[in-house]
């Protein structure tokens, strides 16, 4: 079941696997193919935030927090150095929702202002962008994929003019392998003096991803993902085009100054976005993800679970009853597909029953690229580097099964 391009040999060379696996008991009996979900922390991660939240209960959180100001003020360039761009334009949230409003937030929007998206765009971010577009008179107009799936060149030239603000992208759809064609998009965009803002939600940790290379001016990701990171942690990157038109709708006393009796002072760093009170335990572990992460290499992680992703395709491709849904010529760790006769959910709950866990993707959530498909539901396979070809196969032999 190996796709005929790649041997077993070149993709155990990739990541050294027995640290992988120790650093990972959770993967050892039973295959998790949810990292696109919320992936399984290494145990470094999971020592360094539960040894936190002990400190702090030994000593108190502020006392804690003061002896890692140093680890803390490091993370942001660590965070730099993963994202490809400077310390000062990394921000620290509580989740990628909450990076992205807040930088969405801070773009300037008034009637007649144009935003382009993509069919692939994700939920949390289209209901915010309708929402905002309806209170200033703004608009927020699809951009036709092509046959990759994404952003169709042609399309998106087209509808680029002056009264676009702004182009959201989704990096790698919650639903689908595809990954777009970032730079082809920021240059179109910058040509026409919009900005870029990157959903990096399903690609930093599986892809190696440079905001910089990419010419994005706003990145936001997640923690929980294919990074290996905590639950409930986030990052922003705000680069320097966007830094000087962007204007932050709101900040406490971490990103501001109160300088008089009606007067303060923002912070002139990506930090503005960021709020005073936050877990320090699970930042701590987010960036012990990202170091992780740096020290395994982004490219051989980009490359294992690529190739991953392609074996697990190849075996269930086989299947007589099962479809596969994943498009585009260059595809990510996500594996999409149906078993026909049997609903997405039920797919998901057999597998669950032997040790397989997968997750669906509903149409909600990606509402123009699944109905454009007509798809309700598809289940979602994402297997990280830390999943071997023998659970993989395990996986395709299960859902043969199920589709009998």
């Amino acid at each position: 079941m190996f796709p005929a391009a790649v041997s077993v040999t070149s993709l155990d060379d990739m990541i050294d696997m027995t640290r992988a696996l120790a650093d990972t008991p959770g993967a050892a009996d039973r295959v998790f193919l949810n990292s696109a979900g919320s992936s399984l922390p290494p145990t470094p991660v999971l020592d360094e935030v539960v040894g936190h939240l002990r400190r702090e209960a030994a000593i108190g959180g502020y006392e804690a927090a003061g002896e890692r100001a140093d680890d803390l003020e490091a993370g942001y360039g660590v965070f730099a150095e993963l994202l490809g761009c400077r310390p000062d334009q990394i921000a620290f949230t509580d989740s990628a929702t909450r990076s992205w409003f807040a930088a969405f937030d801070a773009v300037p929007l008034t009637a007649g202002d144009r935003v382009l998206v993509g069919e692939v765009e994700y939920a949390g971010n289209a209901i915010p962008l309708l929402m905002r577009a309806e209170a200033v008179g703004a608009t927020v107009e699809v951009v036709p994929s092509d046959a990759d799936g994404t952003f169709s060149a042609d399309a998106l030239d087209a509808m680029l003019d002056e009264r676009v603000k702004l182009v959201s992208v989704v990096h790698v759809p919650t639903n689908g392998g595809v990954v777009a064609d970032v730079r082809r998009i920021s240059d179109a965009a910058h040509a026409a003096g919009a900005l870029v803002l990157l959903d990096a939600c399903q690609a930093v940790g599986q892809l190696a991803v440079d905001a910089g290379a990419l010419d994005v001016d706003i990145l936001t990701g997640t923690g929980r993902k294919w990074l290996r990171g905590p639950r409930g942690t986030g990052f922003l990157a705000v680069r320097d085009r966007a830094a000087a038109v962007l204007k932050p709708k709101a900040a406490d006393l971490h990103g501001a100054t109160w300088t008089g009796t009606e007067t303060y002072e923002l912070r002139t760093d990506a930090r503005v976005y960021e709020l005073w009170e936050c877990d320090i335990a699970s930042r701590l572990g987010l960036i012990t993800a990202a170091r992780y992460l740096l020290d395994l290499g982004q490219e051989a992680v980009e490359e294992t679970v690529t190739a991953r992703a392609a074996h697990l395709r190849a075996g269930l491709s086989e299947i007589p009853g099962v479809t596969l849904h994943d498009l585009g010529a260059r595809k990510s760790g996500l594996v999409t597909f149906s078993v026909a006769d049997r609903s997405a959910e039920e797919v998901k709950a057999g597998l669950a029953a032997q040790d397989v866990a997968v997750s669906v993707s509903a149409r909600s959530s990606t509402y123009l690229d699944m109905s454009r498909r007509g798809l309700t539901q598809i289940v979602r396979a994402s297997p990280h580097y830390f999943v071997t070809e023998k659970q993989l196969d395990k996986a395709v032999a299960e859902v043969a099964l199920l589709a009998r």
